[in-house]
């Protein structure tokens, strides 16, 4: 496995922490962590998801907007993050994968060891 950015060690670590749902991907959307809180949204947890690319979590979850229109992976806020490399925050429906929906508050945020150095994004989740 390669050596993670210390940024990516430290959010990982604060993900851990929180009491708030948290998901975690590097620079290219593959993710890296999602905390126990997540799990009880998402309906399975880290350890029987694993690492994936964005393509695979993104779909995942099956997320829609508020009426139930299926939403794109470049409509999410964690994936528009990650690809503009700017905040984002969005009032989205999701399915976990045990079939629950949960409307959610998700704000994202890029993660950068330098001004210019990009290593990934976190989201929050309520």
């Amino acid at each position: 496995m390669p050596q993670r950015d210390l940024v990516l060690i430290l959010a990982r670590d604060l993900a851990d922490k929180l009491a708030s749902a948290a998901f975690l991907v590097d620079h290219d959307g593959t993710l890296l962590y999602f905390n126990e809180r997540s799990a009880e949204i998402l309906g399975r947890t880290f350890a029987e998801m694993g690492e994936a690319k964005m393509d695979e979590w993104a779909r995942a979850f099956t997320p829609t907007d508020l009426e139930g229109r299926p939403l794109s992976p470049e409509e999410t806020p964690l994936v528009r993050a990650v690809l503009e490399r700017e905040p984002e925050h969005q009032t989205l429906r999701i399915r976990g994968a045990d079939g629950e929906s949960h409307d959610i508050e998700v704000t994202a945020i890029p993660l950068f060891a330098r001004l210019d150095d990009f290593v990934g994004a976190l989201a929050v989740f309520w």
